[in-house]
């Protein structure tokens, strides 16, 4: 049986209106980077939305996917580059904060065997706390007024860093 194939008009379908123009607005600024968008069913969030970087075909090129979650829009943001950005960080709202602090801690810093072998984690301080957050969940927040501003701080500044590093590996 062939899979059903999904289109950026379903997704937004299952996503409160308040919350549509973030997620066309970051759609197009991601495009705009010649990010590849992909619309799929998975068994943890069902139907997502994700974005990756062209001509990185791992994992490591995935930049940020939406997915709703009882009923609320979550973002999931791969901030390979956070380091690149601590004011952005610092800013963040203490709701967004919670959501990090609430995020599991990463295994590979205390047992470097025991997570997948591509795992680097997150390693970073926000307002002097020190953090060591799953690759997966750190960056994971629920989509609301209040966050979207910061969200898309954190998309530009990361997607900045990603084609930045980018440019510079094809420079000869």
């Amino acid at each position: 049986m062939a899979k059903a194939k999904y289109q950026l008009g379903d997704f937004l379908a299952l996503v409160d209106s308040d919350d549509r123009s973030f997620v066309l607005a970051v759609h197009e600024m991601l495009l705009q980077d010649n990010c590849k968008p992909k619309i799929q069913v998975t068994k943890s969030t069902g139907l997502q939305l994700s974005y990756s970087q062209p001509k990185i075909k791992t994992a490591a090129g995935v930049i940020l996917i939406f997915f709703v979650y009882e009923d609320k829009l979550m973002i999931r943001i791969y901030g390979v580059n956070h380091k690149a950005y601590p004011d952005v960080l610092n800013r963040l709202p203490e709701k967004m904060v919670h959501q990090i602090d609430n995020a599991a801690d990463c295994i590979k810093f205390a047992d470097p065997q025991r997570c997948w072998k591509g795992c680097r984690g997150y390693d970073f301080e926000i307002a002097e706390k020190h953090y060591q957050k799953c690759l997966v969940q750190c960056f994971q927040f629920c989509v609301d007024a209040e966050s979207i501003p910061h969200l898309m701080a954190l998309i530009t500044n990361e997607l900045r860093e990603r084609v930045t590093a980018l440019r510079s590996s094809l420079t000869f």
